[in-house]
């Protein structure tokens, strides 16, 4: 039992001190509403969609996704060029107070409740801002990190043209 608690938590340091190593990428102080209506309002303007990466800084998969997508030219070429991509804040904690909480309902609302899949979860909104589709990321996942070919074609699946040709 002791040697499953010290591997358990031995686990557990390697993956906190994995996401303290990289970037933090979620903005804690905004609205995430107020900054999904702006990103659908620039992405509509640009003919291109909105990808929402919901998750927080809280987050080791969320912080790797965002890394990895970040450093592989050719996926962050299919981004720039057919998404306004965003990393949006998700913070359910009481903690954060009455208002959080209430900011977390309606984000989830606003999202068709894309939090059951787990984080960082993917919603691709279309150039009115409604939801089209919701990624469950462990799709894209490969051991410790992302398969490039898996996240490629979620990302061209789901570009403008793809869906609208």
């Amino acid at each position: 039992m002791k040697k499953v608690f010290v591997t358990l938590l031995a686990a557990i340091l390697v993956m906190t001190a994995d996401a303290q190593g990289l970037k933090k990428v979620y903005d804690e102080t905004i609205n995430p509403i107020e900054q999904i209506d702006q990103a659908a309002a620039k992405a509509k303007s640009e003919g291109k969609f909105v990808i929402c990466q919901v998750g927080g800084n809280w987050c080791p998969w969320c912080l790797r996704f965002a890394d990895f997508i970040t450093n592989d030219t050719t996926i962050s070429k299919v981004v720039s060029e057919n998404f306004e991509y965003i990393h949006v804040n998700y913070n359910p904690r009481r903690s954060g107070g009455e208002a959080q909480q209430q900011q977390a309902v309606a984000l989830m609302k606003r999202l068709d409740n894309c939090g059951r899949f787990g984080f960082p979860v993917f919603v691709v909104l279309d150039e009115n801002g409604e939801v089209i589709h919701i990624q469950d990321s462990s799709f894209l996942e490969e051991g410790q990190g992302y398969n490039q070919a898996k996240v490629l074609r979620f990302f061209k699946n789901w570009t403008p043209k793809a869906v609208k040709p």
